[in-house]
């Protein structure tokens, strides 16, 4: 038939292209799942929709580390059921990533992501400094998390500072952040944009930042990767390890012009300073959205790990739980494991400044040698997207002409 040797003869001149012409479509390599123990499915709200995946940004820290399963060195132990839906075990000190799940999978933060506000705001402010409560400062969601601030209480930082780690306080988190900002009402989100900006110096390309203290927002995501990268930063500050150490701390008196309001004791959160030998401390998180999160690090015979896990449940194993059972995992692996580390802040700035450079080198066409680029590739894809036009455009002409030549046989038959 004519309308038959038409369509082949456009499919030909189509795939007479050559294939250097195309894109290449990588081969995706079978994810491996993650162990899960087998648990109802909570009641909770939609969960939000990520951004779009990077393949870039899903590669930091190593190639392997870009999947949505399980990515563990060959030869190391199973690693525990956890309900976590993304995790991840690294060495504090040497970066080494030991093993993970969906590392760079985009997740909501809830409260761990008040260690980006420490990361940010620790070396800002001082410690000692006393401080008033605004109004403004207690502008959070009824019923979530406060260490019990009072509007026009006077605090030392360092109170704050605990207040926010140990209690997960919100209120204190808005005055923290308030304060790092400059102490106007701009102050806190001058202080979120700091926050999303040391988290792009580090590498944290997966984490943005809406609240200071975790509270659901918009576009708020984060990753386990990520927190591995912020919590390196924190961990290595004197004071944060103080801080996630303390196991308890005091909440002082507060004479104000019309009442007085008595002083109390308030306790750190994290079970695994209480449980776990070597605990060096960490966060906790939840919200309904986000589910249970959870950072927490520990040393053994020299060696310090972290874990960090997102999107857990509380049964069977509570999140701190999974954390310590993640980090038995971790140091049962010989030092030197690796499947990926965690980047630096040195490598991250080398990065975006060699990116311009090669930009400009792709703009100009020129190669490293100072040599044009071929052209021909260019030339061959826009033959390749013309005859797809083509094919799309006649289609539908040979289809009619077809369907018209099948109705003259019809009535000529009759």
């Amino acid at each position: 038939m004519a309308v038959t040797r038409i369509l082949a003869a456009l499919a030909a001149t189509l795939f007479a292209v050559p294939a250097a012409a195309l894109p290449a479509s990588p081969a995706l390599a079978a994810e491996l799942p993650c162990p899960k123990p087998k648990v109802a499915a909570p009641s909770m709200p939609p969960r939000p929709v990520p951004p779009a995946e990077n393949p870039a940004d899903m590669a930091v820290g190593g190639s392997a580390l870009a999947t949505h399963g399980l990515v563990a060195a060959e030869g190391s132990p199973r690693p525990p059921a956890v309900t976590a839906t993304t995790w991840l075990v690294a060495d504090l000190d040497t970066g080494e990533v030991l093993g993970a799940c969906g590392p760079h999978v985009h997740q909501t933060p809830a409260s761990v992501q008040k260690i980006l506000l420490a990361a940010t705001a620790l070396e800002q402010l001082d410690p000692a400094q006393k401080v008033t409560i605004t109004r403004g400062d207690l502008n959070i969601e009824p019923g979530s998390s406060a260490v019990g601030l009072v509007v026009g209480g006077v605090y030392p930082i360092s109170t704050l500072w605990l207040g926010l780690l140990l209690n997960s306080g919100n209120d204190a988190a808005n005055a923290l952040a308030r304060l790092a900002g400059g102490g106007g009402n701009d102050g806190l989100p001058k202080t979120v944009a700091a926050m999303n900006a040391k988290a792009a110096s580090l590498g944290a390309n997966q984490t943005h930042a809406v609240t200071p203290s975790g509270l659901d927002g918009k576009g708020q995501f984060t990753s386990a990767y990520d927190l591995a990268l912020i919590a390196r930063v924190c961990f290595a500050n004197d004071d944060f390890r103080k801080y996630v150490l303390t196991r308890s701390a005091k909440m002082p008196a507060q004479k104000l012009k019309s009442r007085k309001v008595g002083g109390f004791q308030f306790q750190n959160e994290n079970k695994l300073v209480y449980n776990y030998p070597g605990a060096l401390g960490g966060k906790t998180g939840f919200t309904t959205l986000a589910r249970h999160s959870y950072v927490g690090a520990a040393e053994r015979d020299g060696r310090r790990l972290v874990v960090t896990l997102l999107g857990a449940e509380a049964r069977p194993l509570r999140g701190w739980e999974q954390g310590a059972k993640l980090l038995d995992w971790g140091f049962a692996q010989p030092k030197g494991t690796s499947v990926g580390h965690l980047v630096t802040p040195e490598e991250v700035a080398e990065a975006k400044a060699a990116a311009p450079a090669e930009e400009e080198k792709a703009v100009g066409g020129e190669t490293e040698s100072g040599t044009a680029r071929p052209s021909a590739p260019r030339g061959l894809a826009v033959a390749a997207a013309l005859s797809v036009a083509v094919v799309l455009t006649a289609a539908p002409l040979l289809l009619l002409l077809t369907q018209r030549r099948r109705r003259r046989l019809a009535r000529s038959t009759r």
